[in-house]
């Protein structure tokens, strides 16, 4: 007991209450009770008789839940000290945060010996076994019912349980307002982004189609506008190539030119359509783009099966940034012999942009100067335009369609002035109506491609689920990664079977599909609906467009993409391994290939991540004032370090592969080796622990991290405590590093203690039999606290006692 007014004995303390010196209850510390100031302040003292004593500081006069259990504890306090009583003739306090007051489970026999209410964790239900929970998952997945099906067709189509609750008064304006702007932006886009992808134009226009019906039906974005992708075209593009020259095609004979008089699209489309075996370089190369396609979104749809969307999580942003950076510069290297209007080879393989600069610059005197005119007119007027439009964002209710009038003034030019018989330059061709028939893909082409579909699925996938996750965010709904997947597969799954080829989520559609009013994926309907007037009737005058016009617009489009390089320097502020990702990432892209990048990007990443789990921040802990609350020494002035205690917090999970670094973390800031300490103990033989005044030899460890500072090589302490609020999760070897280190320092008298240890280490520790034989709430007391505070006072408390026992023997 104590006198009144006098500060509770440490012994009193409940595990989630941090006592104060005027026997309050400390609120915080990692684990204990948190809340400041605010609301009211419930504390109890114990007087004389057992008395409860309750005051409350509020105006709604709140109280929380005190619970008193008069007789002896069922656990010892203290079981660290070797002379502590197993049990203890007092009370405990349990106090409770102001709230709903949880359910607890009373135990009979204790209610019937104090009278009082004890609080008993609630067990958790027994584990089922294997076989159990494979048939009970089959039973709840396989059972056919009217309201199940209806559920399912919900989930795989979201658009039908959206439809019936459309508001046409409120949405339809703006949902065909960003409709037409979208569609008229894509024409232009999906034939300019053919060149990228070694394709005739018609096979652009109808993955537009498709990609867009398809998505209005299965995507969860109501803002996201999924169609053909630049880094999606040059990554198929660079396998058509290839694929190409394997069978024998030239891939630089891409169109109608001056070098090419020979084959045109309608002989390729028909034969594509007679399903014959021998047909030309076009019909084989989407043949290869269809093969690759329906590969890829397989991949997708079995990541949205197997409920893997959380793969996309770890491309992490600055890999995504360097990833469209380095690709970007490839799509604008791949461009620049069309803006030049020269003849050159699409190199393949490792080094292609270096090659590809090398071979420009040998051919830039047969630059076709009717190209270069076209292109530097039409490049200034459209990046004039972007220019203006981002500075004129917000008076501009609807962006200016500057592609589509840069194409039809281009397109009229090239007509009547008789570019392509008079210069040689080249253009578009013909471009034929309607649709061909559908075809299965080569399943031939199909093994041949399966590497090559894994990152063309993975960038996919990875941007569509990122920007769907962006939009939601910004406009307060949700969507589900899982049917992201599912959406954008199919997206390229089905359309596959109709001459399309791979498709995504894009960033520059979908900004300015917010912008112009979007409120549902109705507005891909009406986007559908543009392209489809454009592949019936209008394709064809487009016949006499400029190749060096489309290649305008691809290199006008990745004007975002490289002004990112301007952020490098805030990454590298901000995180210097995340400005590693970004540059390694572009500089892979460029100099290898766009899969190399990607594959080095994901590498770097992951051991970036290993990296900071492997060597977290560690630091000493000492007390702010005469507060419960404690802070790293070394970064905050003004601390007063516990005597004889040694508080450590270690900033990240115990396992494998950081045991060491933890070891080694702990042994340089307390300046004891404890392991080598007690085998050098064990082998002299002593039994006697290590007093404050021994000396003992420490062991120069180097710095291990930016606070790891070694103190003097006297131990100096009798106890070590743990904070293990950021201790995310133990495995196996983590256990044995705590087993190994309580034992060490038992052999040199020293005790162990832990503090607010979250509920899945506290459940690793019983299963690991850290904390001895019982496996309930006994085995835990006196060993795990819920603050750092009571820990230190329990410490100081057995330190007490076994101080008194020594003098009075």
């Amino acid at each position: 007991m104590r006198a009144p007014g006098g500060p509770l004995p440490p012994s009193l303390c409940h595990p989630r209450a941090a006592c104060r010196s005027d026997g309050g209850v400390a609120r915080g510390d990692h684990g204990g009770l948190h809340g400041g100031t605010e609301g009211p302040l419930v504390w109890a003292r114990v007087m004389a008789g057992l008395r409860l004593e309750e005051e409350v500081d509020g105006e709604q006069g709140t109280l929380g839940l005190v619970t008193r259990v008069s007789g002896s504890l069922r656990r010892p306090l203290t079981p660290a000290c070797p002379t502590a009583p197993a049990t203890t003739p007092t009370s405990l306090l349990q106090v409770f945060p102001r709230g709903p007051v949880p359910r607890m489970d009373v135990s009979p026999e204790h209610t019937e010996q104090g009278g009082g209410l004890v609080l008993v964790r609630r067990q958790p239900p027994a584990p089922r076994g294997l076989l159990e929970t494979l048939k009970a998952r089959l039973q709840r997945n396989c059972t056919c019912s009217a309201q199940g099906a209806g559920a399912l067709v919900q989930d795989l189509l979201p658009a039908t349980r959206w439809l019936h609750q459309y508001h046409p008064r409120e949405d339809l304006a703006g949902d065909v307002m960003s409709g037409l702007v979208i569609g008229i932006i894509l024409v232009p886009q999906a034939i300019a982004y053919s060149l990228l992808a070694g394709l005739q134009p018609i096979y652009s226009l109808y993955t537009s189609f498709f990609a867009n019906l398809i998505y209005f039906l299965m995507g969860t974005s109501r803002h996201v506008s999924v169609g053909i992708f630049s880094l999606l075209c040059l990554m198929l593009g660079q396998v058509v190539d290839r694929e190409l020259l394997l069978a024998g095609f030239n891939p630089a004979q891409d169109g109608p030119g001056p070098w090419d008089n020979g084959s045109t699209l309608n002989a390729s489309a028909a034969m594509l359509a007679l399903g014959l075996q021998g047909c030309g370089r076009d019909c084989y190369a989407i043949r290869v783009a269809t093969a690759l396609t329906l590969v890829a979104g397989i991949y997708q749809v079995l990541m949205g099966v197997l409920q893997l969307g959380f793969v996309s999580a770890y491309l992490s942003q600055p890999l995504l940034d360097g990833f469209a950076m380095g690709a970007s510069v490839t799509i604008l290297t791949s461009q620049l012999r069309h803006l030049l209007g020269v003849r050159v080879p699409r190199h393949q393989g490792p080094g292609m942009v270096v090659s590809t600069w090398l071979s420009l610059l040998r051919s830039a005197g047969q630059a076709n100067l009717c190209d270069v005119l076209t292109s530097t007119v039409c490049l200034s007027v459209l990046l004039a335009a972007k220019e203006l439009s981002d500075r004129f964002r917000h008076r501009l209710k609807v962006p200016l369609p500057t592609e589509l009038l840069v194409i039809l003034v281009a397109t009229l030019a090239s007509h009547f002035g008789q570019f392509h018989e008079r210069f040689g330059s080249s253009v578009a061709g013909d471009i034929p109506t309607g649709f061909m028939a559908p075809q299965v893909p080569d399943p031939r082409l199909m093994w041949r491609v399966a590497l090559d579909a894994v990152p063309l699925a993975l960038v996919g996938s990875a941007f569509s689920i990122s920007l769907a996750e962006m939009f939601a965010r910004s406009h307060g709904y949700s969507v589900r990664a899982n049917q992201e997947l599912l959406a954008v597969g199919c997206c390229n799954v089905l359309p596959a079977f109709f001459h399309c080829f791979a498709t995504s989520a894009a960033l520059a559609k979908s900004l300015v599909k917010t912008a112009t009013g979007c409120h549902t994926q109705l507005s891909s309907v009406v986007s559908a609906a543009v392209v489809l007037l454009v592949l019936l009737a209008l394709a064809p005058l487009f016949r006499d467009l400029q190749r060096s016009v489309l290649a305008c617009v691809i290199v006008a489009s990745l004007r975002g993409a490289l002004r990112k390089v301007r952020d490098v320097p805030q990454l590298w502020r901000l995180s210097p391994a995340d400005a590693l990702v970004w540059v390694a990432t572009a500089a892979t892209c460029v100099l290898v290939s766009t899969e190399a990048g990607l594959l080095v990007g994901v590498l770097l990443s992951l051991l970036s991540l290993a990296g900071r789990m492997q060597r977290p921040h560690a630091a000493l802990l000492a007390r702010i004032g005469d507060s419960g609350f404690y802070e790293d020494a070394q970064e905050f002035e003004g601390l007063v370090p516990e005597p004889g205690v040694r508080v450590f917090r270690f900033a990240g999970p115990l396992y494998y592969a950081n045991k060491d670094f933890f070891l080694r973390s702990l042994y340089s800031l307390t300046g004891l080796d404890a392991g080598r300490e007690a085998a050098r103990r064990k082998e002299k033989g002593s039994e006697t622990g290590v007093s404050e005044e021994d000396p003992v030899e420490g062991k120069e460890l180097g710095p291990v991290s930016s606070s790891a500072v070694l103190v003097p090589t006297a131990a100096g302490f009798h106890a070590v405590v743990i904070d293990c609020a950021p201790l995310l999760f133990l495995d196996m070897a983590g256990m044995a590093t705590l087993r190994d280190l309580r034992r060490d320092y038992e052999a040199l008298g020293i005790t162990l203690l832990l503090a607010c240890c979250s509920p899945g280490v506290r459940e690793a520790l019983q299963r690991g039999g850290f904390l001895g034989e019982d496996q309930g709430d006994m085995a835990e007391e006196g060993q795990l606290f819920h603050s750092v505070h009571s820990a230190v006072q329990a410490a100081q408390a057995c330190h007490r006692e076994l101080a008194a026992a020594d003098s009075t023997l």
